[in-house]
């Protein structure tokens, strides 16, 4: 597979799920009510049924019921399925969803063309890369902009769109209003120019639970290297730890990979590096038995990972890897 069909990939789900995330509001397809009290879904009222009991209309054990139904068993449901993707394959929704991630990806390339490096607490300008700080203004304007749209965003999925909007149009915002875009704009402007991917790695619960599930299993997909070609790597300007947004080291145990999104940029471009010498890529993903082979180093086990875990093309996350086929 071409390195930019898979990205391209990536750049489709990606979009389509910022834009959603922009629009869930607006459309009622999801947002808390404040001043209602309570969510909507699908532009439905979606309530824990306790109306009825407070207008008694209804006993106890019929509201428990409506609470168990309409409020803990499609959270627990929504849970249970997103740790078991996580289980299954990683922070899948971290490299081809989540809707802060873009914005990381976004904003390292807009570095990287300004600086020469993805983010402004890398030592040293990544090695062949141009800098051009003419592209300052277009960087922090990104910052800004995306800073903006998410505080807005998050203040509409608590407000009604139908208020906030009109508000800003006609410079009305109500102090509280005012004050939280603000804040909230200010916030991320910092986040985002200075600890985007820092706050993906140490402080987004979110990343943080589906990373403990994967690492719990040791067949779960992951980034695995062809020890047996290592001398390939000699002439390479470390290509795939550059690639990483996440700024991790793709070749390194699964341990040090925790915060890995799966995301193949590291892949892509060993894969680039690769092509010219007419040689497969020394990273690709692995599942099953190539998998646990790779998660036992993190107990201090070298074990050889077997050969034709690399001898087939690199599946896309959830397709079978027919270089496993019955090996689980």
């Amino acid at each position: 597979m071409r390195p930019r069909s898979l990205q391209g990939r990536r750049l489709l789900t990606r979009s389509a799920f910022f834009l959603l995330f922009v629009l869930a509001p607006p459309l009622d397809i999801f947002r808390l009510d404040l001043n209602l009290g309570h969510f909507i879904l699908f532009g439905y009222n979606w309530t824990l049924g306790l109306d009825p009991l407070l207008a008694g209309e209804i006993g106890p054990g019929e509201a428990a019921v409506n609470i168990i139904l309409r409020g803990f068993l499609p959270i627990a449901i929504g849970a249970a399925l997103f740790i078991w993707i996580a289980w299954r394959w990683g922070r899948l929704y971290c490299g081809w969803l989540c809707p802060h991630f873009s914005v990381v990806e976004t904003i390292n390339g807009l570095m990287l063309r300004t600086l020469g490096k993805p983010t402004l607490w890398e030592r040293h300008r990544l090695e062949g890369v141009a800098a051009d700080r003419r592209y300052w203004p277009l960087t922090l304007l990104a910052v800004v902009g995306f800073a903006f749209v998410w505080a807005l965003s998050l203040l509409t999925y608590l407000l009604p769109p139908s208020e906030i909007y009109p508000n800003l149009l006609n410079g009305e915002l109500t102090r509280n209003q005012g004050t939280f875009l603000a804040v909230a704009t200010a916030v991320f402007c910092i986040e985002f120019l200075l600890a985007r991917h820092l706050f993906c790695r140490f402080g987004c619960a979110v990343g943080l639970f589906q990373s403990l599930a994967w690492m719990g299993n040791h067949k779960a997909m992951v980034v695995g290297f062809d020890t047996r070609r290592t001398a390939s790597c000699i002439d390479c300007n470390a290509a795939c730890d550059n690639a990483c947004p996440m700024r991790l080291k793709p070749r390194s145990i699964k341990r040090r990979m925790f915060t890995c999104t799966q995301c193949a940029r590291c892949l892509d471009a060993c894969e680039a590096v690769q092509a010219p010498h007419q040689q497969p890529p020394l990273l690709r993903w692995l599942d099953g038995e190539c998998a646990r082979h790779v998660s036992e180093r993190d107990f201090g086990h070298h074990p050889t990972i077997p050969a034709d875990c690399f001898d087939q093309p690199r599946p896309l996350p959830g397709t079978p890897d027919r270089a496993n086929k019955g090996s689980r």
